[in-house]
């Protein structure tokens, strides 16, 4: 069946014309003449039996229409440059899956695990692309996701199919400075410290409070911040006490630059799960996800010792 496709070459004027608003500073973008490129925008519109653009004694702008066109020609033409690249860096040897995870997890625990994939699977190549919400995979180019939420927001994910890798634990932490020579403190005494604040969870020290029998009015005081980077780098300067996923504070842990200040992790309701397309998934994202979900049993080998509810309208770091 032949397809209804516009040249490539009509496509790259029209989206660099609509991204000038100008024929002229197109044409000097893509080194051509305005002439040519007028033309091609012209001939893409009778094919398409639509106005993309308004011609005035003033110059041009978009329809409506024309912006809508402009914004998703733009996004499958970028994602065509970057598969085509990707091959041809590649020179047609091995595969490459393109994930969207949440920025944290990516830099904090996905990235400094990649280096293994790299040895155990050498001509498998993996692109990043940060996301913290559902998306349609159909408009992305995206194999995967590692989404981090609740069991209802991955089941209302339309289209796709889900596995769990792993749930998420939180306990208290702080600079070793904060704590003044105790090795840990009672919930009760943590109470009186500073305490940082998850802008996307503003009941979470609440609720961590509520799990440990601590009635505490202090406990939604306390310096804000909107992702958990923003938490570690204040926790690690002695600010104070900070609720961390304790995946993304390993390192921080490990070398010491950050303490645990209360041993009662509680178990969030928030969890990552691999999220994809309900389609037939292609043998670089088996290779990926039969490494990933290894990786993620290792994650889960450690249990938390309670529980506690954590809101259900959760933003991602």
């Amino acid at each position: 069946m032949r397809r209804k496709l516009p040249s490539i070459q009509a496509l790259i004027c029209f989206v660099a014309a609509a991204r000038h608003q100008s024929f002229t500073r197109a044409a000097q973008e893509l080194f051509l003449t305005q002439g040519a490129v007028s033309r091609q925008v012209a001939t893409l519109e009778e094919s398409l039996g639509v106005e993309l653009f308004r011609r005035t004694q003033h110059g041009m702008t978009l329809t409506p229409a024309g912006a809508d066109y402009a914004r998703q020609v733009a996004q499958r033409l970028d994602a065509l440059e970057r598969d085509t690249l990707d091959l041809m860096g590649r020179r047609g040897q091995g595969e490459s899956v393109t994930l969207a995870v949440v920025p944290t997890l990516a830099t904090r625990w996905l990235i400094p695990r990649l280096a293994a994939l790299a040895r155990e699977q050498p001509e498998l190549t993996v692109h990043i692309d940060a996301q913290t919400r559902p998306f349609l995979f159909g408009d992305t180019g995206v194999d995967a996701a590692i989404f981090a939420g609740t069991g209802d927001q991955v089941r209302q994910w339309a289209g796709t199919r889900a596995q769990l890798l792993f749930e998420e634990v939180v306990v208290p932490v702080c600079s070793p400075a904060l704590l003044r020579g105790r090795s840990e403190l009672s919930p009760a005494a943590l109470a009186e410290l500073p305490l940082l604040q998850q802008s996307t969870r503003p009941d979470a020290w609440r609720q961590w409070f509520e799990s440990q029998g601590v009635d505490t009015l202090r406990a939604m005081a306390g310096p804000r911040y909107e992702q958990y980077s923003m938490q570690v780098a204040a926790a690690t300067s002695g600010l104070g006490v900070a609720l961390m996923p304790t995946l993304l504070i390993e390192a921080e842990l490990a070398s010491g630059s950050l303490v645990i200040a209360s041993a009662h992790p509680v178990l969030s309701r928030r969890s990552y799960y691999l999220v994809q397309p309900d389609l037939p998934e292609r043998p670089a994202l088996t290779l990926f996800k039969t490494w990933l979900l290894a990786r993620a049993a290792q994650q889960q080998g450690h249990p938390p010792t309670s529980q506690c509810p954590q809101p259900d309208t959760e933003a991602a770091a």
